[in-house]
């Protein structure tokens, strides 16, 4: 196509200087007045320009056309002689073989590899305006979690005691109970610490300060009633309290009858009066508890770790936290000082009955234990220096674990809505975000809260917020990014990665298992036989491993040639053909 344009003036004129000449004519002309001089002001220096004819300019661009053309191509195979079929593979494999040995072979396949790149690079064209994932859905950008520090709740006593234990309202989450304890001995006996309730919206005050006679290790929030809280004390006393009535708890236990050691965890009970909790203190026992009367507890049970009808409280560990699903009202769960968890059954009829198991978590005590919002089989517990997942499945070992962490670690939480996110608190103040569906091996988010050390951790039921003591009285309130609070399809894909450990885990057990009951069978039969020579008796699973193969190699041995194993090994031949040698050798001595 041809396209015709008219030039006015070339390029290259453009910008040229105006040259004038004089000439002796006189086109107008007018006298000065001087009257305007009066109202002329000088401005130096003046930087102006001016323009008043067009600009005009051409470019011009000449482009090859292209043509294009759709073609088919019909492949069928054929080429081979006439003695070879082509649809018998052996045959076709037996030809190729035979002409790939061929001196020509190579410089025939490299002529043709050059016409061959060209069809290629000719079929790589690719036409950019066409949408080639229309049926798709474009996947979502991963967005960086982050967080950031909303209040901080500071002790406004003068000497600033350690938080122990946190719980948010149920009215929404709006306040937030925060309970003081230092729990060294030399510096607790004998001093009462105050705690408190706090407005989320009001970090300047407290809008309670509890006063007990004892400290408090934890407060409890009752989920059906905002005005009530319980609390487990330094002395081994609960206590019921009235956000109406400050000054005094209005229910407290006999002493006497309460725990001899410090109550370390307290969590109320789906009751139908909504007036029933459970303690757990050092001194190895779990008591039920009603508020409407707190002289004595309805029920005690030990963490005895042998399985028997008496239970002993010399032999029994001392319980370090609790946890409770209200939707299994009967079962709890029980984390002790020596790493032992406890899975029990309160309408059990014996201590026996109602301890259904016993799990070694860790090699210290257990600072955590809580179970996920929507896969209650799957309980999370924090002990040591590592996080496991545990599954009530599997009970050899946990399904999922973290890496072992350079600190200890204090407290963990699951977050409420997004169930494959659980929070974790460290020594050095740093508090971890993991993940499971991102990854495993580092955490997607560590968070430097404080310089003093982390000691507990409770997520709101919104989860968006996460609430952070501090050794040093003071309590965070971090607010989560939205990422981290809801993602879709994060309870479907959780529950096939829980469901894929489970049964890997399953495996190992049922294997681990086999391997202890093949060395038990061994040790039986080494007990039962004994005229077997000592060369044969295996002092270990190792000894047993390799009897068992020589004893298969024997046997493959005789099975391959039993006629030369019977002639090299008979006995009969083989005494003869000694006394034949010693004969030779008399002969060559005389």
């Amino acid at each position: 196509m041809d396209i015709e344009y008219a030039y006015q003036k070339e390029r290259r004129e453009f910008g040229r200087q105006c040259l004038f000449s004089d000439k002796n004519k006189v086109e107008f002309t007018e006298a000065a007045n001087h009257e305007f001089f009066k109202e002329y002001i000088l401005r130096d220096p003046v930087h102006l320009g001016t323009q008043y004819s067009r600009q005009m300019s051409l470019s011009a661009v000449n482009t090859e056309s292209a043509e294009f053309e759709n073609r088919g191509i019909l492949h069928s195979e054929g080429g081979w002689p006439k003695d070879v079929n082509y649809l018998d593979p052996e045959q076709t494999v037996r030809y190729r073989r035979k002409i790939e040995k061929d001196e020509n072979y190579v410089t025939q396949l490299t002529g043709l590899t050059k016409p061959m790149e060209h069809c290629i690079y000719q079929n790589n064209a690719v036409n950019i305006y066409e949408n080639y994932f229309e049926g798709l859905d474009p996947a979502p950008l991963m967005e960086k979690s982050s967080s950031r520090t909303l209040n901080v709740y500071r002790d406004p006593a003068i000497y600033k005691q350690p938080v122990t234990h946190l719980s948010w309202s149920p009215d929404g989450g709006s306040k937030i109970a925060v309970s003081h304890c230092n729990m060294n001995f030399r510096e607790a006996s004998g001093k009462a610490v105050c705690s408190y309730i706090w407005e989320t919206e009001n970090p300047n005050a407290p809008l309670l300060r509890f006063t007990p006679h004892s400290s408090m290790i934890c407060l409890e929030y009752n989920q059906k009633d905002p005005t009530t809280l319980v609390s487990g004390m330094y002395n081994g006393q609960v206590a019921a309290w009235d956000t109406r009535n400050e000054k005094a708890p209005v229910m407290i236990s006999e002493r006497e009858h309460s725990h001899r050691s410090p109550v370390n965890s307290t969590l109320w009970i789906n009751s139908k009066s909504g007036t029933e909790f459970f303690s757990g203190s050092s001194d190895s026992q779990v008591m039920w508890w009603d508020t409407r009367k707190l002289s004595q507890p309805i029920d005690t049970l030990l963490m005895d770790p042998i399985k028997s009808d008496e239970q002993d409280l010399s032999r029994s560990y001392g319980v370090s936290c609790l946890e409770y699903e209200t939707s299994i009202p009967t079962r709890f769960m029980c984390g002790t000082e020596q790493g032992m968890l406890f899975s029990c059954n309160r309408k059990g009829k014996s201590p026996q009955e109602k301890i259904v198991f016993r799990l070694q978590c860790h090699t210290g005590p257990i600072y955590s234990l809580t179970r996920n919002p929507a896969f209650v089989k799957n309980f999370l517990t924090i002990g040591d220096w590592i996080a496991r997942i545990w599954s009530e499945d599997c009970r050899e070992s946990s399904i999922i674990w973290t890496k072992h962490h350079s600190v200890m670690l204090t407290d963990g939480v699951w977050n409420p809505t997004r169930y494959s996110i659980f929070y974790v608190s460290r020594v050095d103040g740093v508090l971890d975000a993991w993940d499971l569906l991102q990854q495993q091996s580092e955490p997607i988010l560590s968070i430097k809260v404080c310089d003093e050390s982390l000691k507990c951790l409770r997520a709101h039921e919104a989860g968006y917020l996460v609430g952070a003591g501090s050794t040093k009285g003071a309590t965070f309130l971090l607010e989560m990014s939205d990422n981290m609070t809801s993602i879709k399809n994060d309870k479907p894909l959780l529950t096939a990665m829980l469901e894929r450990e489970n049964r890997r885990e399953k495996i190992l057990e049922a294997k681990s298992r086999e391997m202890k009951l093949k060395v038990r069978t061994l040790h039986r039969q080494e007990d039962t036989i004994d005229e077997r020579p000592k060369l044969f008796q295996c002092k270990s699973a190792c000894d047993a491993a390799e009897q068992e193969y020589l004893q298969t190699l024997e046997k493959e041995r005789k099975a391959r040639a039993p006629e030369e194993y019977d002639q090299e090994y008979d006995p009969r031949k083989i005494a003869k053909q000694m006394e034949m040698e010693a004969a030779s050798d008399e002969e060559m001595n005389e």
